[in-house]
């Protein structure tokens, strides 16, 4: 008998999306499981949508820290993680307007080509 698994997960929490402008055009990247950490990254067992990350390398997606070199891209959907060590493949926001206050994490805007930042009052919709 095999021994199978079922997990749910859902698109996320995706209030961060300013406007649906950009989400028809999201990219594939490989996120590189061993650069994000479970107590920092995924708490939850999941990388959460809305994480912002450094696509530089699309064939390995890391955690974003702001680098001179890295390319700003947020998760677009809620990716599970904590039971693999293999890499997997994900969607990525690449450009369109960013709620910075729904976010997962804290995060400073930047200038980031391609997207745009407001701040919500009071962190609602």
């Amino acid at each position: 008998m095999p021994r199978l698994t079922s997990e749910t997960i859902g698109g996320g929490d995706q209030s961060w999306l300013g406007s649906t402008h950009g989400i028809g055009n999201c990219r594939t990247a490989t996120i590189d499981v061993s650069a994000f950490t479970s107590g920092t990254h995924y708490p939850n067992g999941y990388l959460p949508s809305g994480l912002p990350v450094n696509v530089a390398d699309e064939g390995a997606a890391a955690p974003w820290t702001g680098g001179e070199t890295e390319e700003l891209g947020f998760l677009f959907t809620d990716q599970p993680c904590a039971t693999t060590t293999a890499d997997f493949a994900a969607p990525i926001l690449r450009h369109g307007l960013i709620k910075v206050d729904n976010l997962p994490v804290d995060f400073t805007p930047v200038d980031a080509p391609g997207f745009v930042f407001v701040e919500v009052a009071g962190g609602g919709s």
